[in-house]
């Protein structure tokens, strides 16, 4: 096939199939990305979760345009007070609250319906900030559902673990490893498929109810009972679900705006990169962001990683810094360290730096939120984790195999305490000196800025 002839400048350029081989650069402002377009701003947990997420989201969530959740579901949760009254957020972004703002649910995001309304139908009750909220709230066509069968499954599951190994993962149980094990095997239904035509969606949920059926013969399903709900359901859901990929791609190019995504879980908890097997089934580290949403890696502006002035976690794995001694019980009863989503008790220990340094290699956080300083309050000296070895040998990076960091030795290094409340401390230079050379030895340690 012989070459077309173009001219660009007065230069001759061969192309095939009228594609040309050399394309003249677009100026800026004329389609290409420029540095003028909207960002968003990313704030993620840094250790096992329950790092205060949701205080800074709403912190910053205050004069934001957009707050959007891009992956987990309601086995995460957030508690925000405002004007006094406590509200519990799983699904709904936190944001939710901030009248002016839009809230998105991202496609990364899994979702069950009755838990959704559930939550809403809550929280209206327990003060005036929820209302309204399906007039500020879209959900991504492209979002899966997280079915009761899946909840069921994700029960019975545990139970398989706990006689077959003496040990379960620990999940919420709220079906969010079998939602997303149907959305890896390509049998899942999103939310698409429920608010279009509801006899394919029927045929569609049969199929897949029947797969888990033959898959665990003690499941118990009512498939008719549930269809009839997610009918009900459909209705609800219909005027708030959108074009996730067209609406954040309008957000970010269109007029200035302030968007946030607000991440659930936390950076050792994600499915790639955390203390595999016990983690969650998402990503909610910065990459989630970009799968979950549909938003260009190019668009991620500040990633705010939240740290909690001490370590938690709920449920079982390795856990290095753990304190099982008079001083965690101090940390568990002084933060009251308890589930959102479960009510579990939080195991508490030391802050572990090694931990969070390796969250930072991951995500790449602009700056450090520390949460809970306070806590520490009445501690006369305060341990801070800063290596691991393993039989005496210093281990050089923080190990993907658990059952090296079961084993791993910590290395702390003793800081003095302060002995006095910093409750009502609103800015750095207000507190103790003690408690300012704290936050310092962790911004050095991390190389990332408070």
């Amino acid at each position: 096939m012989a070459a077309d002839s173009t001219m660009s400048n007065g230069k001759e350029t061969a192309s095939l199939d009228g594609e040309p081989a050399f394309k003249r650069p677009r100026e800026s402002g004329q389609g290409g990305h420029v540095d003028s377009l909207n960002k968003v701003t990313v704030v993620l947990g840094a250790q096992w979760g329950d790092e205060g997420k949701g205080k800074v989201v709403d912190l910053l969530a205050m004069d934001a345009d957009i707050v959007c959740r891009c992956q987990g579901g309601n086995n995460a949760g957030h508690t925000v007070v405002v004007d006094s009254v406590e509200y519990d957020f799983h699904l709904l972004p936190s944001g939710v609250l901030n009248q002016k703002a839009l809230s998105f649910i991202g496609n990364g995001v899994v979702i069950h319906l009755p838990g959704l309304f559930d939550e809403a139908q809550k929280n209206l009750q327990k003060g005036k900030g929820l209302q309204g909220w399906e007039e500020r709230l879209k959900i991504s066509d492209r979002a899966h559902i997280v079915f009761n069968f899946h909840q069921a499954v994700d029960g019975i599951q545990e139970q398989q673990r706990q006689l077959q190994a003496g040990k379960n993962l620990g999940t919420t149980k709220k079906g969010i490893g079998p939602a997303y094990s149907s959305k890896a095997a390509r049998n899942g239904l999103r939310v698409c498929d429920l608010v279009s035509n509801f006899s394919a969606f029927e045929e569609k949920f049969r199929v897949l109810a029947k797969h888990f059926l033959d898959m665990y013969p003690s499941l118990n399903v009512d498939i008719d009972s549930e269809l009839q709900q997610l009918k009900v359901y459909a209705e609800k859901l219909r005027p708030l679900v959108t074009d996730g990929v067209y609406f954040m791609h309008k957000a970010l190019n269109g007029p200035s705006k302030k968007i946030l995504v607000e991440g659930a879980n936390a950076a050792l908890l994600d499915i790639d990169f955390g203390t595999y097997p016990f983690v969650t089934s998402s990503n909610c580290t910065v990459g989630g962001v970009c799968t979950g949403l549909g938003v260009p890696p190019s668009y991620v502006g500040q990633v705010y990683g939240v740290v909690k002035a001490y370590t938690t976690r709920v449920g079982v794995g390795a856990f290095p810094t753990e304190l099982d001694n008079d001083i965690g019980s101090l940390l568990q009863s002084r933060g009251r360290e308890f589930g959102v989503t479960t009510g579990r008790r939080r195991r508490c220990g030391w802050l572990d730096l090694i931990l969070v340094r390796y969250a930072h290699m991951v995500n790449g956080f602009t700056a450090i939120a520390l949460t809970k300083l306070d806590i520490l309050d009445t501690l006369s000296e305060i341990k801070v984790g800063v290596a691991y070895f393993v039989d005496s040998e210093p281990l050089p990076n923080f190990p993907a195999n658990m059952d090296v960091l079961t084993h791993v030795t910590v290395k702390y290094e003793t800081l003095p305490g302060w002995c006095c409340s910093t409750e009502d401390v609103r800015c750095f230079e207000e507190l103790p000196p003690q408690a300012q050379k704290y936050i310092r030895f962790i911004e050095d340690f991390l190389q990332v800025p408070g």
